[in-house]
């Protein structure tokens, strides 16, 4: 059974997250999700950062969740067999 994993957006890039830096910011969030575990991600990041990233991790993490102070926790898929 996996474990839960928060990523936080926001603490991948300095002021302003660049589409060029892209490749970068989704190797670094395959390698904090590991693989086969519940991954949360949040944080102050463009939209188009978190689709990419949520994009790569179907099919790696067992659940996505999305977390904000706004909606709370927010289930994104959930591959979990039970």
């Amino acid at each position: 059974m996996g474990e839960r994993r928060v990523i936080d957006l926001g603490e991948f890039y300095q002021e302003v997250a660049k589409l060029a830096d892209l490749p970068i910011y989704v190797e670094r969030a395959k390698t904090k999700a590991g693989e086969g575990n519940d991954i949360v991600l949040t944080g102050r990041a463009p939209v188009w950062l978190y689709l990419a990233v949520a994009h790569v991790l179907h099919g790696v993490a067992r659940k996505l969740i999305y977390a904000s102070p706004v909606t709370g926790e927010v289930i994104i898929f959930d591959h979990n067999p039970l």
